[in-house]
């Protein structure tokens, strides 16, 4: 029998939901997350979204979360943007109520795994799967297999220093608001209209995710990155400032083989999420 598993995308300003199966999303839902994120309501959302798409046959739940995860017991700690979630023991919270297998994770880590099991890294066994919206996060595929870490922590990016704060500001974005007050979208948009200024700060941009690049490359020497998220809709529009930073590694061979590939696969963090009950049983 095939199996039946529900992936949740928990994020910054959405709760996104699918029932999967073989890799597909057959089901869908979504919810808004409310402005005034409480504990209890942010739960009530969650089971909203799963009560929608259940079906009797389902076998698991995935769900990725902004934060770090102790692996085995599932309990989530300092969920970014929900402040009040700095100690939820979610997996526990879910088994009980839907008396099926639960499995908690990083968000980040859940795109890079589906990618690699139903996306563009389906090719590849050594990459970097890197989601640029709201922040910045990563997950780590290695020799096929999804890094195991101890706090499923691996892979925070945007939590390291840079300049007078640290990349996320710098990476994501948050750059587009805290230094300009605008939004990417709208920055996205008038670049493409072919605006000077617009032009310049996505150029500003890419030399920042550049660097950013430039240091993951340092640390990991992966075949890939892939960019995931909001923001990676403007590559093109970043692309060359993310190269002419790379340009100066000092190993050019390294940057010649490297690819940068934005993800082609939708909902691919639904999927993700879903893909950690195969991860974790086979």
């Amino acid at each position: 029998m095939t199996s039946k598993v529900i992936g949740i995308d928990l994020g910054a300003s959405n709760i996104r939901a699918g029932l999967v199966v073989n890799g597909k999303i057959i089901r869908y839902t979504k919810a808004k997350l409310p402005t005034n994120k409480t504990y209890q309501n942010v739960l009530d959302l969650i089971f909203q979204c799963i009560d929608e798409i259940i079906e009797p046959e389902v076998v698991a739940i995935g769900i990725g979360v902004p934060s770090i995860v102790e692996r085995n017991s599932g309990i989530v700690y300092n969920v970014q943007n929900i402040p009040q979630w700095q100690e939820v023991p979610l997996k526990d919270i879910l088994q009980q109520r839907y008396s099926c297998q639960v499995a908690v994770n990083n968000d980040a880590n859940c795109f890079a795994l589906g990618e690699y099991l139903y996306g563009t890294g389906k090719n590849y066994t050594n990459f970097i799967g890197i989601t640029i919206g709201t922040g910045v996060g990563g997950g780590i595929i290695n020799n096929g297999k999804l890094l195991i870490d101890v706090n499923c922590g691996s892979g925070e990016f945007g939590e390291m220093l840079y300049l007078d704060s640290k990349y996320e500001n710098y990476c994501s974005g948050m750059f587009f608001t805290l230094k300009y007050s605008t939004t990417a979208e709208e920055v996205f948009h008038q670049a493409q209209n072919g605006n000077t200024d617009a032009i310049a700060i996505c150029n500003e941009f890419g030399h920042h995710l550049g660097k950013l690049i430039y240091s993951i490359v340092a640390a990991f020497d992966p075949e890939v990155i892939l960019l995931g998220g909001s923001i990676a809709s403007g590559y093109a529009l970043y692309q060359s400032a993310i190269y002419e930073e790379l340009a100066k590694f000092p190993y050019p061979l390294i940057i010649n083989r490297l690819k940068i590939i934005c993800t082609a696969t939708a909902d691919i963090q639904i999927l993700g999420a879903a893909a950690l009950y195969f991860n974790n049983n086979h």
